[in-house]
């Protein structure tokens, strides 16, 4: 189990280039990909973030909705059980 999502977790880093771009078809017919931002700008560019524990109360699975909680998963996943 993962107690410390923010310690346990490493944050991928995606590309600055995925936010500052975007592509998109000119009149002409040519996809062109164009600058969103004044030229030079950096961007950081994270793939996903960590929610603290406490802003969670329930989560959606394949097997439904449950307390975000070991106990809660143990419900649909019973086999997951640990003795």
């Amino acid at each position: 189990t993962i107690s410390d999502g923010v310690a346990d977790i490493p944050i991928e880093q995606r590309d600055g280039d995925e936010v500052l771009r975007i592509a998109g078809m000119c009149d002409d017919g040519v996809v062109r990909e164009v600058l969103l931002t004044a030229k030079g700008v950096q961007a950081a560019n994270y793939a996903f973030d960590v929610t603290p524990a406490r802003l969670v109360t329930g989560l959606v699975t394949e097997r439904g909705v449950c307390p975000a909680s070991a106990e809660g998963l143990e419900t649909l996943y019973p086999e997951w059980k640990t003795p």
